[in-house]
């Protein structure tokens, strides 16, 4: 009897473990997921706020049906870091970069802060998303992480 119960405390202490690991991996997914839709909705904010700032006139802050002049610094974002220049912005989501800009278009890239590379893209296999705001639109580039 000894023997049964000893193999069954084993066997029950290898399944515990077996579960532990598949509920942290799975765990872990979540979360990177979880982070990957954060970034996606504050690109899409960002988006939103820079076409408020195209049609808002020059002469109240606003760009005056132009992207060029547009930084983080004259949109709505909720940053906790913004660069000197105005061009890069990070929160706890992820770092964004305005890449492009042009009278009608800008470009955005966005490294979520669950990925490799996050601090701003340093390396060629750094992940990231990409995007393109118009007046009218948001299109992804790629809205998949990079491998």
């Amino acid at each position: 009897m000894g023997q049964q119960q000893l193999l069954l405390v084993i066997l029950v202490t290898i399944i515990v473990g077996i579960a532990t690991v598949v509920a942290i991996n799975t765990f872990s997914s979540a979360a990177e997921g979880a982070n990957l839709d954060a970034v996606r909705q504050d690109v899409g904010s960002i988006a939103a706020s820079a076409q408020g700032y195209y049609i808002k006139p020059e002469m109240l802050g606003g760009g005056g049906q132009t992207f060029t002049t547009m930084t983080f610094r004259n949109i709505t974002f909720a940053s906790d870091t913004i660069s000197a220049d105005g061009l890069t912005a990070g929160n706890q989501n992820g770092t964004y970069v305005i890449t492009a800009r042009t009278a009608d278009d800008f470009d955005i890239e966005a490294f979520p802060s669950s990925l490799e590379g996050y601090e701003h893209g340093s390396g060629a296999g750094s992940q990231k998303l990409t995007a393109t705001a118009t007046r009218d639109a948001l299109s992804w580039t790629s809205n998949v992480p990079i491998d």
